[in-house]
């Protein structure tokens, strides 16, 4: 999430003196970096967690929409549900509509900002110390660890010195930095999303199901989506990769359109945000800069075919928890298999769907491009299930599709 750049006058910078120690450092209050604090806080480690937000309900710039596995393997609690969906329903290339129903919930839309507030209560209780207001402005290696410059409220300055430093921070990758093009370009996403406060009538038909808009006469190289909230909400958002060999609409333009096609115009709008995705297709990026080690999007854990984080960056606390308790014991060298273990985690689809994701989104932007998507979209319409949809586009299973999703996938069509 991004941190204020505005510089602060020398005269208004209160410094404080003291140089505060802890075993580690995170820099960043998403869900990753939370659950990284809280998990090695039970362990005993000395954790401080910062970032520049003073409330983590703001900013809540997240879609959320976890399968029920996602959930239950986390286990997040009802307060961080706002509802649940067993339904998918797509919209497109053109006018069509297609839908997929299951008799149980397959999974959930979650409150982002409650989200993290809870994983804030919970890295608390666990012993970790979570400090809002507060940024990393710099760092450098220091005796066997770190050494980490913060700006907090009213330009209030301090170090902290650690032994190890993780940058939680997300896409921005404010201290690990970008990856050099050897080890793969980052492709970017940008989306924006409205919550709405709709009457009744208008809700219903989009609740319970994830409703998606594909093809280039809905968004040009992106798609469009609703999501049901609490009764009377919905989440109404685009998302789109960044060409830059062409010029792009506006996104605000596209989703006041989207708005319009789908009777949505009249609704009021509660909540406006916005946020970016830039990942590597392959993940060959550094994970590890001496003392200082990435997390979560800052190693390229969103992925670019749904456009998902929240999992897939909290996976990357796990890989990362049980080494770096192994580093902190004296075994430091543990660290090497971080990057190893997170691939395997991910799964070896992960590069194929990234790879999907490019073709798939940046090629829509013609009628054959869309003729192309839809050619797939009444295979999968033919005989898949909605958990069988929920398999392809959240488990990237494109294998169950055999010769269905083999051509479109190679480009033979």
């Amino acid at each position: 999430m991004p941190s204020s750049s505005a510089s602060v006058p020398c005269a208004a910078r209160l410094w404080v003196s003291d140089t505060s120690r802890c075993d580690v450092l995170i820099a960043g209050a998403g869900p990753a970096g939370l659950l990284l604090g809280r998990l090695l806080a039970q362990a005993g480690v000395a954790v401080q967690v910062v970032d520049p937000l003073q409330d983590l309900r703001c900013g809540a710039f997240s879609s959320a929409a976890l399968p029920l596995a996602a959930v239950h393997h986390f286990q997040l609690p009802e307060q961080v549900q706002a509802a649940h969906w067993s339904q998918w329903q797509l919209f497109g290339p053109a006018a069509e509509r297609r839908a997929w129903a299951a008799p149980e919930p397959l999974g959930a839309v979650l409150d982002f900002g409650a989200l993290r507030q809870w994983l804030a209560q919970r890295a608390r209780a666990a012993g970790a110390a979570v400090q809002l207001g507060w940024s990393v402005r710099s760092w450098e290696p220091a005796g066997s660890g770190a050494r980490a410059r913060l700006r907090g409220p009213a330009g209030l300055e301090r170090q902290v010195q650690c032994r190890w430093l993780v940058d939680a921070t997300g896409q921005r990758r404010a201290l690990i930095g970008d990856p050099p093009l050897s080890h793969g370009a980052l492709v970017s996403g940008s989306g924006v999303e409205w919550l709405l406060q709709v009457p009744p009538e208008a809700w219903q038909p989009w609740a319970d199901r994830l409703s998606f808009m594909l093809g280039s006469h809905w968004v040009p190289q992106g798609y469009g989506w609703v999501f049901p909230m609490a009764s009377g909400q919905l989440k109404l958002g685009v998302c789109r990769l960044q060409d830059p060999r062409r010029t792009q609409p506006p996104l605000h333009q596209l989703l006041r359109q989207l708005q319009a096609r789908l009777g949505l115009e009249e609704a009021r709008v509660l909540d406006r945000h916005g946020g970016l995705i830039r990942s590597t297709i392959r993940r060959r990026e550094p994970h590890q800069r001496g003392p200082l080690l990435a997390l979560g999007d800052a190693v390229s854990t969103g992925n670019l075919l749904g456009g998902e984080g929240i999992r897939h960056a909290m996976a990357s606390s796990e890989v990362l928890a049980p080494l770096l308790l192994e580093a902190l014991g004296g075994r430091s060298e543990a660290l090497a298999a971080y990057p190893r273990r997170l691939r395997r985690r991910l799964g070896w689809r992960w590069s194929l769907s990234g790879r999907l994701a490019r073709r798939t989104w940046l090629g829509l932007q013609s009628a054959h491009a869309d003729q192309r998507l839809g050619r797939l979209l009444q295979g999968l319409e033919a005989g898949s299930s909605a958990a069988d949809l929920s398999a392809l586009l959240f488990d990237y299973r494109f294998e169950r599709y055999g010769l269905r999703a083999l051509p479109y996938l190679l480009g033979w069509r």
